[in-house]
């Protein structure tokens, strides 16, 4: 979403930094010390170790400039210095009912590090969007593919601590 920020989680950064470093300091190295050798065993037009090897090193290089831009773009932000605890904003973790009473709890995450299966919604997806600035009893309109769904907040809840990113 152009001209919002791209908040993330401190545990979402370390993830990026963690990849960015896997693939600079380890992947990287050796891709190049393949290509090296490969290189060195002459006709390079049908050197297979030598082609998948520099087909690979641009997916790499292109994989680290995408993880660059993210990482410059990152807003960090820490869900446990919310200092309003009572709605649901960046980093919250919402209990939400729809109109069966089936209940479902999602986080509210950035978007490089949603995973629907783990209940981590993106930011700027429909529920979070909806969710954005609810407190506990509101009930929030949501267009879904399936169609509009209604739901009510249940509950929701912040980290107790600041989370420290490892690395």
């Amino acid at each position: 979403m152009a001209g919002e920020p791209n908040y993330i989680t401190p545990q979402g950064f370390a993830a990026l930094r963690a990849e960015y470093d896997r693939l600079f300091g380890v992947e990287r190295p050796a891709i190049v010390e393949v290509v090296s050798w490969a290189a060195g065993n002459g006709d390079r037009s049908e050197n297979g170790d030598y082609l998948y090897g520099r087909k690979r090193m641009r997916e790499i290089d292109g994989q680290l400039r995408r993880l660059s831009r993210k990482m410059k773009d990152a807003r960090v932000v820490d869900p446990a210095q919310q200092p309003d605890k009572s709605r649901a904003f960046f980093g919250a973790t919402v209990t939400i009912a729809d109109e069966d009473d089936n209940q479902r709890t999602v986080t509210l995450v950035g978007n490089d590090e949603q995973d629907v299966a783990a209940g981590r919604i993106g930011w700027h997806s429909p529920i979070a969007r909806a969710l954005r600035g609810a407190a506990v009893g509101d009930l929030r309109r949501v267009m879904l593919p399936g169609g509009e769904k209604e739901y009510e907040v249940l509950k929701i809840d912040y980290p107790a601590q600041a989370v420290r990113p490892a690395g």
